[in-house]
């Protein structure tokens, strides 16, 4: 089974720092955002999200069970089938902070219109069903900087077998 980040089966806090602490957080830390990600952040779910406990797992889109990919519906539905939830979007900044230690990219390229190497999706459900509002996170380390990406996606789009997600184990 994958794990880049080190998060097999392991417990990390989410929620219970308002968005402003979240920030600093962030900021001290040097994690990197783009455009998509400070959206998420601005949504009201970060106003003042209640804390708790979570057990994350991570798997390709091929040990989900789907062998060349599938879109962002069927990739979820595939975690659901194999008993695992998914992440509040919340999840991202926590997971963020939580996996410095995510190995480098294997190329620097920040955005190309295809899935980028070397993330870690964060399954969650979509705040809107606005097509140009960011679906979720992902993250990265590119050149030694970590990054909290934000991405936006239709359901038209297909996860690669190898695209990473990190999921909730229940």
């Amino acid at each position: 089974m994958t794990d880049a980040l080190g998060v097999e089966d392991r417990t990390i806090r989410v929620g219970g720092r308002h968005r402003d602490e979240l920030m600093h957080a962030l900021q001290t830390a040097g994690i990197r955002l783009n455009v998509h990600a400070e959206t998420l952040l601005r949504h009201t779910v970060f106003d003042d999200p209640a804390g708790q406990d979570l057990r994350f797992v991570e798997r390709t889109v091929h040990e989900l069970g789907l062998a060349t990919g599938g879109t962002q519906s069927q990739v979820f539905d595939a975690a659901r089938a194999a008993g695992l939830h998914l992440c509040p979007v919340i999840s991202g900044p926590f997971l963020r902070l939580a996996t410095l230690g995510q190995p480098n990219a294997p190329d620097s390229i920040l955005s190309a219109g295809r899935p980028p190497t070397g993330a870690v999706h964060i399954a969650s459900e979509a705040l809107s069903d606005d097509e140009a509002y960011p679906k979720g996170f992902y993250l990265r380390m590119v050149d030694d900087e970590a990054w909290l990406r934000g991405y936006r996606c239709d359901d038209t789009y297909r996860w690669g077998p190898e695209q990473r997600v990190a999921l909730v184990k229940p």
